[in-house]
């Protein structure tokens, strides 16, 4: 199936989240306004998250209503960017993203999450050495995109490497040439499925059926975290 897995399967669990992870953006973005003004011209990361969110089909007024939060609301809970790392069943490595106000709280959720299926949460650095920290761009293939099109906007745009899977592209970048890249990609009028800088496994692990359904509690577990940005795994889904 590749490393990007089902498209199809893909988007269902992205729409059965939806509200999460709205709830998540919102978040993303207060706190980047908060935090370097609500200006995305002069605020990078606020720029960011906005794209995040656009390319999740957030609506605009959601995204504006996060970005008045942080205008009206300066003295705020202040919240801070954790990275989790462990071990799911089998050894399967694990990194989760979290964007939380109570670290403690966080830490324990995150905890039990991995303890209920059969995992357990490391220390730092415990995992994320297998993994690549990279931009990746996901683009649905379909009869209006010529791949060698595609493949030259993104490698001249910087991108790093260029992969065609079953069912999408795939443009990889380093992280400081993310936004330029998504950005050129994105004038060039492509749609994306998936936009983001994330850990990359350098290999990928197998899981019997027993393990793979204490995989999938887990990971949806940890999703369904208000706190948890995002969760990355060397576990080569089905």
């Amino acid at each position: 199936m590749g490393r990007i897995g089902n498209i199809k399967d893909r988007k269902a669990k992205q729409d059965s989240k939806r509200a999460k992870i709205y709830t998540k953006l919102a978040r993303l973005i207060t706190v980047a306004a908060r935090e370097g003004g609500t200006d995305p011209e002069y605020n990078a990361s606020l720029k960011t998250a906005i794209d995040k969110a656009k390319a999740g089909n957030m609506p605009n007024d959601n995204i504006d209503r996060a970005i008045k939060k942080a205008a009206g609301d300066a003295g705020g809970d202040r919240y801070e960017n954790i990275i989790y790392e462990g071990y799911g069943p089998s050894g399967v490595a694990v990194v989760v993203e979290a964007l939380t106000d109570n670290r403690n709280r966080t830490a324990g959720e995150v905890r039990h999450a991995f303890d209920k299926n059969g995992g357990n949460l490391g220390t730092t650095g415990c995992v994320s050495f297998m993994f690549d920290r990279k931009g990746q761009i996901v683009i649905e293939k379909n009869d209006a995109i010529d791949e060698e099109t595609l493949m030259m906007a993104a490698l001249d745009a910087g991108a790093e490497d260029f992969i065609a899977e079953e069912e999408a592209y795939e443009v990889i970048t380093l992280p400081e040439d993310f936004p330029a890249v998504k950005d050129k990609l994105l004038e060039e009028g492509y749609n994306f499925i998936e936009a983001d800088v994330v850990y990359i496994p350098q290999t990928q692990a197998e899981l019997q059926e027993a393990d793979a359904k204490k995989m999938e509690k887990m990971i949806d577990m940890l999703e369904d975290n208000d706190d948890v940005q995002a969760v990355h795994h060397n576990w080569k889904e089905a």
